[in-house]
């Protein structure tokens, strides 16, 4: 779709559906806290709730409210999309939202009875279906997260020092930790489970000297690791598979794995599980590193399907800790240690956001349109947000098989 598609012109009467919008916004806004929500209608009219610092929400389209009416949790997303609303400030927007989200649904049950009558359809993730889930995000193109990753191609949160520290340090200090937690050296063989472009294994190998078996199912991404292995002159130590965990046999004296547990499933979570207490040696170590979602949200949000799921990450669910501990209760696996490190993920997720919007004549010329490019502006922002909000946590778990 063309740009000037996306550009729709405001409609100068306002419809009896976005009337009624507006009427309900009236009615849920005035309890708004911690900043001033300034809503510019089709119509040219102007709301305002809330007090505090200004942040400026532009309706352009009315078909704004028809999607808000008829679609749920993934409105916001589609009409953003769709070029119908934009925001002066799309960080701090989604910040307004989700801090006073909690206060919201409990003034007005009925918006979130509204907002969880879609259920989720929360298949289990078979062989076939997890490689087109995997396909439809990371083989975009290897050209395509190079132009907004850091050097070393790491696609996780990163840990920061100090604001001004260059992101390629920061992840290397994340990857870093984790070999450290998992006591690396040069008589461990470790199964990184989602590999990734190689960054972990590269430095597994060549600062720790440990053998690395890692795991991926994108094609593009294992072209490109082996790429990767095969220039640091790691090819003896390293080896990259395109083939699923679940496929794995052998035993192996340490598991890595970062942040690709997101990505399987609620009812592939018992099977990971599962995998890793299968393969780990007795003794062994396993470091898991994913996004979680507070346990008082838990049961709310795998109910219903969200926008990132259906449009960036199919296929995806974001587990909570105490859905995991229930998932290892059949395994020997014994929790060693937990460090929650989601405050470094706003960061890293501003960092690649900035870098995205630098090179978007770039990502225009690999051949993605504005469409594409509103998509991931709206989830590199509204993921940035809900780091900032503690809506998402992100953590390192550090497995003991005894």
């Amino acid at each position: 779709m063309s740009a000037r598609a996306l550009r729709a012109e405001p409609e100068v009467r306002l419809p009896a559906l976005g009337k009624l919008a507006v009427a309900t916004l009236e009615r849920v806004m005035p309890g708004l806290e911690g900043g001033t929500l300034v809503v510019r209608l089709p119509d040219g009219s102007t709301r305002r709730f809330g007090s505090g610092p200004e942040i400026v929400l532009n309706i352009r389209n009315a078909h704004f409210f028809r999607r808000l009416a008829t679609r749920a949790k993934l409105a916001l997303g589609e009409s953003y999309t769709a070029g119908e609303w934009d925001a002066n400030d799309l960080v701090a927007f989604f910040e307004l939202l989700l801090r006073n989200a909690e206060s919201a649904r409990q003034r007005h049950p009925h918006v979130r009875r509204i907002l969880e009558a879609r259920p989720r359809a929360n298949r289990r993730t078979g062989f076939l279906r997890a490689r087109q889930n995997i396909r439809y995000h990371y083989d975009l193109g290897n050209d395509l997260f190079g132009l907004f990753l850091d050097e070393t191609m790491t696609y996780s949160c990163a840990l920061f020092e100090n604001e001004d520290e260059p992101l390629e340090a920061a992840q290397l200090r994340k990857v870093r930790r984790v070999c450290e937690k998992l006591r690396l050296g040069p008589d461990d063989h470790v199964l990184e489970i989602g590999c990734g472009w190689g960054s972990f294994a590269t430095v597994a190998a060549k600062e720790y000297g440990a053998r690395v078996t890692g795991l991926t199912i994108s094609a593009a991404q294992a072209e490109l690791a082996r790429a990767r292995i095969y220039e640091a002159g790691l090819g003896s130590r390293v080896e990259i598979r395109e083939q699923d965990y679940r496929e794995v046999e052998g035993r192996f004296t340490k598991i890595a794995s970062i942040e690709m547990l997101e990505a399987i499933g609620e009812k592939q979570f018992e099977s990971f599980f599962a995998a890793c207490d299968r393969l780990l040696a007795p003794g062994g170590w396993a470091c898991i590193q994913t996004i979680l979602v507070p346990d008082a949200r838990w049961d709310r949000y795998r109910k219903t399907p969200d926008w990132i799921e259906r449009y960036v990450f199919p296929g995806c669910l974001i587990p909570s800790l105490g859905a995991l501990t229930q998932a290892m209760r059949a395994t020997q696996l014994q929790v060693s240690n937990l460090e929650e490190i989601g405050t470094h993920y706003a960061e890293t997720l501003r960092r690649w956001r900035a870098r995205f919007h630098e090179q978007l004549a770039d990502v225009a010329r690999l051949g993605y349109d504005e469409r594409f490019h509103r998509t991931w502006d709206f989830y590199l922002a509204f993921c940035e947000a809900a780091f900032r909000t503690r809506s998402l946590h992100d953590a390192q778990l550090v497995l003991e098989r005894p």
